[in-house]
């Protein structure tokens, strides 16, 4: 049995349910301890952000009423059906409002009006006691420790059962350890405390998934939609592609698709990160979860509910809690160890000192339980899962998708980054620039009109940035064009009005060209790439088109440099000149030209040999073999591109530079907080233990501080990951 749910064999079936009350990484490994007895099973991944498990199995072994069986076996609750079975997700009670939440407070109050007899009376003596005599105030202390340990003692008699030191367990031995030498206070307050430790952490993990919840909020739950010529209202898992949806000013786009009729202002921020609301006209594409500010929208769906882009980012941001980072697995080999280490250093420290030294059996058994209480890893095991999926949740609200804590703390350590040049730090889409002839502007617009009447014949997007510009200045010939030919990779050629025009590569006017050395130089120094124009007689003029940098992308190149990354390097196929020139103007470190993907990714790798971990940033679908080669693959405009979201390591949603300063920030912060959380929580743990030796440290101390504070600590300090804004 393993844990990778790679590409599953043939004959495998998966299987995911809800388990509702799996709130802590020692519930989830007891639930895989367990199924990984069964027969048939091949892989198990407990989600304890989710609450749910996922399991790949040998249907001819095992069946999915065994795998379940065996889970309640364990005490959980087992949910197969409906929204449970997807995600694992409960409805909206509230972690401080369920039984164990009941059961602590009224432990708590016992323990207050315990204290109150203790202190102002009358408190008088019932019965004798097994270790010390109770009074009506012990009673009540009894009382509150039985009723807190409810919430732990049947867990903790499964694991007695099958031989495990879990927490349950742990804390089950220390409440009636505590009772059986008479310290009914400290009993009573081992479950209290203990109980508002466990409810913090629940809060915590609760936080954490409300926060993927709340992307599930993002689209609407029905939709109105037009079929058999009316308006009928359908729930959004009923619309299938084709389906025309109706949108009102101020409702959510429920599905993604094209507008075919109105115009409107759409705020798509929650997918694409982007601030501004986008206008949106017939044509134009939209995303489920976005919201419709101003006019009305017909969308014709292009793909089913569960295919939408913001389908595709749940699923994925879901997936990212099983990519588990160095630090998690670091922390969960560590967690194994030190329980069971300290556990049997507790036994020792209530059984030597008393046998061999002759000690008091009651002080030395009370600091045995104290280290029984410091064993218990909890606050431990949460504190970097909490930051990561805090971290993840963060980005996605801000237009990124970072594929697991893995890819996040990766990303922590980039140093060099390479980024493609076109459709990256270039906008991508071809314009015109200028047009230059031997015969000023009359010349000039005569050449363009006859440059833009062959050029609309043509799809390449060279031959249609001159259409466009030769449109838009109303220039253009009705004459007919006869014996139209395109010869790729050389240009177009056609005759108008009986003469032979020529439109394309330099190469086609070779003689023509000593004559036109200086503006080829001009262009050529400029980034743009030259087309020329002519006929039989000789070359009419030179047309400039070029693939404009972004006009964030300096910016964006100065404030990754302000973070300390470096070099920034720009990989790009293009020839060298325009390179250069685009290079110069964007102040990248260094530069490589006329590279084929393999270059690309010969370059990444040499990138990496120099500086260690190396960022790739591209456009996710040409650049893939050099996004994987990469530490951390990042692609950029991922929304419009499902390839680029099942690609890469991460994905900016917004085809934005602007969003990668803020990826970078968050992954430091991030390492920040996990280094923080784990290096606390170790520290708190081992001060605690060798505190309770000398007796410095009591049991209440220890549940107080050891896992109620580290619990609020860690929550805290994981929470602020999702202020950081863009």
């Amino acid at each position: 049995m393993s844990d990778d749910f790679g590409q599953p064999a043939s004959g495998l079936c998966e299987l995911v349910f809800g388990v509702p009350d799996m709130d802590c990484a020692s519930c989830a490994q007891r639930i895989s301890d367990r199924l990984a007895r069964l027969d048939g099973v091949e892989a198990v991944e407990p989600r304890v952000i989710l609450k749910d498990v996922r399991v790949r199995y040998d249907p001819s072994l095992t069946a999915e009423d065994a795998i379940a069986d065996a889970v309640r076996s364990l005490g959980y609750t087992v949910k197969r059906d409906g929204r449970e079975r997807e995600t694992g997700l409960e409805p909206r009670r509230g972690v401080w409002a369920g039984r164990d939440a009941w059961r602590t407070y009224v432990a708590g109050l016992g323990i207050a009006v315990g204290l109150l007899l203790r202190l102002f009376g009358p408190n008088p003596t019932l019965f004798v006691g097994i270790a010390a005599p109770l009074d009506a105030a012990a009673l009540l202390f009894v009382a509150a420790a039985l009723t807190g340990g409810l919430n732990f003692f049947p867990k903790g008699l499964r694991a007695a059962r099958i031989v495990r030191l879990d927490m349950n367990f742990l804390m089950t031995v220390a409440i009636f350890g505590a009772l059986f030498i008479g310290e009914y206070v400290e009993a009573a307050s081992i479950a209290f405390l203990f109980g508002i430790a466990e409810l913090l952490e629940r809060y915590s993990v609760e936080r954490a998934r409300r926060s993927i919840e709340s992307l599930l909020d993002l689209a609407p739950a029905s939709a109105r939609v037009r079929r058999d010529g009316a308006v009928v209202t359908v729930a959004v898992e009923e619309l299938v592609p084709g389906d025309v949806v109706q949108v009102a000013p101020g409702e959510k786009v429920p599905i993604d698709g094209w507008v075919e009729e109105g115009a409107s202002a759409v705020d798509q921020s929650p997918i694409t990160g982007e601030s501004l609301p986008v206008s949106k006209e017939i044509g134009d594409y939209v995303y489920a979860g976005s919201m419709n500010r101003q006019g009305y929208l017909e969308i014709r769906a292009s793909k089913s509910a569960a295919d939408t882009t913001l389908a595709h980012i749940i699923h994925l941001v879901e997936e990212a809690e099983a990519a588990r980072s160095p630090s998690e697995r670091f922390v969960e080999k560590f967690a194994r160890f030190y329980t069971p280490a300290v556990t049997i250093l507790a036994v020792a420290v209530m059984v030597v000192p008393p046998l061999l030294l002759g000690a008091a059996f009651s002080t030395w058994f009370v600091r045995g339980l104290t280290l029984l209480v410091v064993s218990c890893p909890c606050a431990l095991v949460i504190s970097t899962p909490v930051a990561v999926v805090s971290g993840i949740t963060s980005a996605a609200r801000n237009g990124v998708l970072i594929k697991g804590g893995v890819h996040l703390e990766a990303l922590a350590g980039v140093r060099a980054v390479a980024i493609d040049k076109t459709g990256t730090l270039t906008t991508g889409e071809v314009t015109f620039v200028e047009i230059l002839t031997a015969d000023g502007d009359a010349g000039a617009r005569s050449a363009l009109a006859i440059a833009g009447t062959l050029a609309a014949r043509s799809e390449h997007p060279v031959s249609q940035a001159i259409a466009r510009a030769a449109a838009e200045s109303g220039l253009g010939l009705d004459t007919e064009i006869l014996d139209f030919a395109e010869t790729p990779g050389a240009g177009l050629e056609g005759r108008l009005d009986g003469v032979t025009y020529r439109l394309g590569r330099p190469e086609l006017f070779a003689r023509e060209l000593p004559r036109w050395n200086a503006e080829l130089e001009r262009i050529a120094r400029a980034g743009w790439t030259p087309v020329c124009l002519g006929h039989d007689d000789g070359l009419l003029g030179l047309i400039a088109v070029a693939d404009r940098e972004r006009e964030e992308g300096r910016a964006t190149i100065q404030e990754l440099r302000r973070q300390g990354l470096g070099p920034i390097v720009m990989l790009t196929g293009d020839h060298e000149q325009t390179a250069r020139a685009i290079a110069e103007r964007l102040g990248v470190d260094e530069w490589y030209a006329g590279l084929l993907p393999r270059d690309k990714v010969a370059k990444v790798r040499e990138l990496a040999a120099r500086y260690g971990k190396v960022a790739m940033i591209g456009d996710g679908v040409n650049d893939a073999p050099a996004l994987a080669a990469a530490t951390v693959g990042i692609a950029m405009g991922a929304a419009a591109s499902d390839i680029a979201l099942e690609t890469a390591d991460v994905a900016v949603m917004a085809d934005d530079l602007t969003c990668l300063p803020y990826l970078f920030r968050l992954s430091r912060r991030s390492g920040h907080v996990i280094r923080q959380n784990v290096a606390a929580s170790i520290a708190i743990k081992f001060s605690l233990a060798a505190g309770a030796l000398p007796g410095w440290v009591t049991l209440i101390t220890a549940v107080l501080v050891g896992d109620m504070g580290a619990s609020l600590a860690v929550t805290g300090n994981a929470l602020r990951l999702a202020r950081l804004r863009r």
